[in-house]
């Protein structure tokens, strides 16, 4: 029997809003959880034709040979592929499961222990990044002229190449930073790398986001002699949530790019780039293992965009995002 969702007219007017309320949670929870099977059904479905897609050509590679050489897009763009260039899918599955010689346990708990060594050098880079970012993006609000003048060398700080500079960074913090009251360690250093790519986004949609507010709003604020902090916490703060939000995600799955990288770039040892590094090296022996940690890396950027997501969701809700866009 179907319960009766609409409320008496009858009844008093606070009873009947709360029910209203209560109604409209629930089906803002149903709508969210038809959102998120429908964005696991479709990730699944991705996950799969990518499973074919990469079976299908390794079919049409293994087939290739030098009288196919002169063929055109097969003998100019896609190479041969083999068992060693392209490990079957079933050995990609069971290289998660197996467990590497020597060392006694899965291959996907060691890939889940390092990748939370590089979540925890990525969570740092990203709350200071966030740090950076937004603190810029409000000292920038106070002047145009000042915007104006410092926004292009935010921008022109991405241009250096990120490879370039992780060495430099690791060892500054090995050699020079002798005067802080702890010991600085490696994976700091990646974190200051991992700062490197996050600000930038934050900074850059932060500052659109402050500037939001319409102009009658700031009239407002001004009529009710709001100081310049209190205007900046009540109103262009909440106002620049939505777009704080679209710069978090792609600054936290920055921050995860910008860890391996540098532990990749500066041999930190550890976290995923380190395990990336060595199974490239030793490629020939278990080509398998090198495609699990490129998807742990993967899994790792998916679940930081998630978090992201879902806090997103329950401070800003769908309509603050879709002011955005």
């Amino acid at each position: 029997m179907q319960a009766d969702t609409t409320a008496p007219a009858t009844i008093d007017p606070i009873v009947r809003d709360q029910f209203l309320r209560q109604q409209a949670a629930r089906e803002r929870r149903r709508a969210r959880v038809r959102q998120t099977l429908r964005q696991v059904v479709v990730l699944a479905l991705f996950v799969c034709l990518l499973g074919l897609a990469y079976t299908a050509y390794k079919k049409v590679g293994t087939a290739i040979d030098d009288g196919q050489s002169s063929w055109p897009v097969i003998g100019s763009f896609l190479p041969e592929t083999n068992d060693l260039k392209m490990p079957p899918v079933t050995d990609i599955v069971s290289g998660i499961f197996a467990e590497p010689r020597g060392t006694g346990q899965a291959f996907w708990t060691i890939i889940a222990t390092e990748a939370a060594f590089t979540l925890r050098e990525a969570a740092v880079g990203f709350a200071i990044g966030v740090l950076v970012g937004l603190g810029i993006a409000i000292v920038l609000t106070t002047s145009g002229r000042l915007e104006r003048a410092l926004v292009p060398h935010v921008i022109a700080s991405q241009t250096i190449p990120l490879i370039a500079i992780a060495p430099i960074i690791v060892i500054w913090g090995r050699k020079s930073l002798d005067f802080l009251p702890f010991e600085w360690q490696d994976w700091m250093s990646v974190s200051v790398i991992a700062t490197y790519l996050t600000f930038f986004p934050v900074t850059i949609n932060g500052l659109r986001g402050l500037l939001s507010p319409r102009p009658e709003n700031l009239e407002l604020m001004d009529s009710y002699a709001a100081r310049w902090g209190q205007t900046l916490w009540r109103l262009r703060l909440p106002a620049s949530l939505p777009y704080l939000f679209a710069a978090f995600k792609i600054a936290a799955t920055a921050s995860v790019v910008g860890a391996i990288v540098g532990e990749i770039s500066a041999g930190v040892k550890g976290g995923l780039g380190r395990r990336v590094l060595l199974e490239a090296q030793r490629y020939t022996t278990g080509p398998e293992r090198l495609y699990v940690a490129v998807l742990g890396a993967a899994v790792l950027g998916v679940v930081v965009f998630s978090v992201i997501s879902s806090v997103e969701y329950a401070l800003v809700g769908r309509k603050g995002r879709e002011s955005v866009t």
